[in-house]
């Protein structure tokens, strides 16, 4: 039964994505490189996949990754839109974060020697970054860029050998999460909250274009990032919280991880001279139970919100972390061996589709057995 509905549900997306292929052949092809990605295969790669479908080589599966006509953006919207229908709620959490894409060579678009947070070291690599949405429904990731380092967009005719167009600049991590922010705000995406780590907090102009449009946040910042307090005067971060009194920190979950709940000690405190009506500014930190470490987040947001709503927010973070584990693990993001700029988004788009079907259908199944178990029969004692 859960297999049924979960090919039901295949079905469902595969005809939502239809008008974005030119032609029968990729259109038909790519149900069955979802369904491959989604396949207990060791390794998802082009020849895997077409084995998979019955191919006899992996020209098709190739091809539909670098030249075959398709609508490489419009899927990806479409992956977004499909996440909202399911899981979309006025309360969703937009987050951001990169991983890295470990990779042999120096002709793949965009890779070189540079810091992995998935190998916790500097690696051959590339880094693609990632806008994950979030709410009590469930998780998936809505959208993706590829981060080219300033090494290669200043070589030209390495990035045309790579498929990368003259039109494409250098950005950084933080101007690629305005991007994909401003085309989640474009869409109407429902949510309440941005967070993002430090990598994105530490960028001032990302704070501001989110102020700006009045999209609160809480981004992570380093202890010591300087800030302004409600009486003018610069401190600190972590001079602000070392100066807190014992009573000012309360223990709260931000939700649950690997190991059950993520408990820690919570406490915030009121930075800038002028809030606008309605609206505040907070340092927030958190503090480890069993260490006593320390985490800092610079926050906006409703004037209303709690410290325990802060700490959900800076907690749901953790949600495009298991985004990432489950996008590899079940759908191939990291499986892929192409090296064409285009390729690389059409297969990332390819397995956030599949993600984002397997987090619909999870949902799906979940609410059916809710739905049983409310009409079943009364049983009393």
């Amino acid at each position: 039964m859960v297999v049924d509905a979960a090919l039901a549900e295949l079905d469902r997306v595969h005809a939502r994505i239809a008008g974005r292929f030119g032609r029968a052949e990729p259109r038909a092809r790519v149900r069955a490189y979802v369904t491959g990605l989604a396949a207990g295969l060791e390794r998802k790669n082009g020849w895997t996949l077409a084995e998979q479908a019955g191919e006899v080589s992996p020209d098709g599966m190739q091809r539909l990754l670098r030249r075959a006509d398709w609508d490489v953006d419009g899927v990806r919207d479409d992956v977004r839109d499909y996440v909202v229908e399911h899981l979309g709620s006025p309360d969703g959490v937009l987050i951001v974060d990169e991983t890295g894409f470990l990779k042999k060579g120096a002709r793949s678009a965009g890779v070189q020697r540079q810091y992995s947070g998935t190998a916790s070291r500097i690696e051959n690599c590339q880094l693609g970054t990632f806008l994950a949405y979030a709410s009590a429904r469930g998780h998936a990731l809505i959208d993706r860029e590829l981060y080219l380092p300033q090494s290669w967009t200043e070589d030209r005719d390495r990035c045309r050998a790579a498929g990368i167009g003259d039109d494409v600049e250098f950005a950084t991590k933080p101007q690629q999460a305005i991007a994909m922010i401003a085309r989640a705000f474009d869409a109407g995406v429902p949510f309440a909250w941005v967070t993002a780590d430090e990598a994105y907090g530490q960028a001032a102009y990302l704070r501001v274009w989110l102020e700006d449009r009045d999209a609160a946040h809480v981004l992570a910042c380093k202890s010591n990032d300087t800030l302004i307090t409600t009486d003018a005067r610069q401190a600190r971060a972590a001079g602000l919280v070392a100066a807190l009194p014992t009573q000012a920190w309360r223990r709260y979950s931000c939700g649950s991880g690997a190991h059950g709940e993520r408990i820690y000690d919570w406490a915030r405190i009121p930075v800038r001279i002028a809030w606008r009506t309605g609206r505040g500014h907070w340092l927030l930190a958190r503090r480890s139970l069993a260490t006593g470490e320390l985490a800092y987040y610079i926050c906006y947001g409703p004037r209303g919100a709690s410290l325990a709503d802060l700490a959900r927010v800076a907690g749901s973070r953790w949600n495009i972390e298991e985004c990432f584990q489950q996008a590899k693990n079940e759908a191939g993001l990291d499986h892929y061996q192409v090296r064409d700029y285009r390729a690389w988004y059409a297969h990332i788009t390819l397995s956030m589709l599949t993600l984002a079907w397997l987090a619909a259908t999870r949902v799906q199944i979940a609410e059916a057995d809710i739905a049983k178990g409310a009409s079943g029969p009364l049983v009393t004692a």
